[in-house]
């Protein structure tokens, strides 16, 4: 019998472990698959796939939901499940949440039939995310550049969310921040802030940095642009893949890159968690 208030958790890394135990502090009924080498706290029960699908209302997918566009993405689980027709014919009749759900889609058409909701792309849970992001950006600078990012010359290239979050965090333990935007009314408020402004198309063409961070999600530092570089500086790529880096000309050049992606799980998964569970709770709300 199907629990209107329980929540099945299918996957996922130690966000979704932390989302399961939250969830379940909440008072709710949580079951979850693909934990095998994740302890989980009472009263969340591990279980398979039939028994959520026969008990639960809502079931939760991981971010991204599919990494290979096959399987569930199970980064604590021994076994796989296959994206397919018969998957997605059991989530009929169900709310499914997940992030990233672009290929998820492209797995069945039965997709089509069923409620689902992409938690990846609401914007409390974009604005909130941003926070673990830079956090852990620059937790990976400090331990990589063997200065301080205190006084340090550093340029985060992009102000969107996360860019604006890590120059605000950066200026605030003294580093020297630039940032780089293609929009006027951006490298408006950049300086607004009192960041030295960049406009995108002149990147390093002046100014010379120790620590670049990138969050601009397409080939920004490609081989001319780091070719004028002055310096061998630290360089933290945060882009989606393939990346916003020329990986071969740097290492040619002989600049190091730092691929730091899904950081709120790394660098903070209980708090990854919270945001997945309070964006959920919102669009159930709504």
């Amino acid at each position: 019998m199907i629990d209107e208030n329980s929540f099945g958790i299918i996957g996922g890394d130690s966000r979704q472990a932390a989302l399961a135990e939250s969830i379940a502090s909440d008072g709710f009924t949580v079951l979850a698959a693909g934990f095998d080498r994740t302890d989980l706290a009472a009263p969340v029960k591990k279980a398979g796939l039939e028994e959520i699908v026969e008990s639960c209302a809502n079931i939760i997918l991981p971010l991204p939901v599919t990494a290979d566009g096959i399987h569930v993405k199970m980064d604590c689980g021994d076994d796989k499940i296959v994206l397919d027709d018969a998957f997605a014919a059991q989530m009929r009749g169900k709310e499914v949440f997940g992030g990233m759900m672009g290929k998820l889609y492209q797995t069945s058409d039965i997709w089509g039939t069923i409620n689902t909701h992409d938690y990846y792309a609401r914007e409390e849970f974009a604005v909130r995310n941003a926070v673990p992001t830079a956090e852990g950006a620059i937790e990976i600078a400090m331990r990589e550049f063997p200065g301080t990012l205190n006084g340090s010359r550093c340029l985060v290239a992009g102000f969107g969310r996360v860019g604006k979050m890590l120059a605000w965090m950066l200026h605030g333990i003294g580093a020297r921040v630039s940032v780089s935007a293609r929009r006027p009314s951006d490298l408006a408020w950049i300086e607004s802030y009192g960041y030295e402004t960049v406009r995108s198309d002149q990147i390093c063409e002046d100014a010379s940095y120790e620590v670049i961070f990138n969050t601009v999600p397409a080939v920004l530092f490609n081989r001319r642009v780091l070719s004028r570089m002055k310096g061998k500086p630290l360089l933290v790529d945060l882009a989606s893949r393939p990346g916003g880096v020329d990986d071969a000309a740097a290492e040619k050049i002989g600049i190091r890159v730092i691929h730091a992606l899904s950081l709120p799980g790394k660098a903070a998964p209980r708090a990854a968690g919270e945001i997945m569970k309070n964006t959920i709770y919102n669009i159930l709300e709504e």
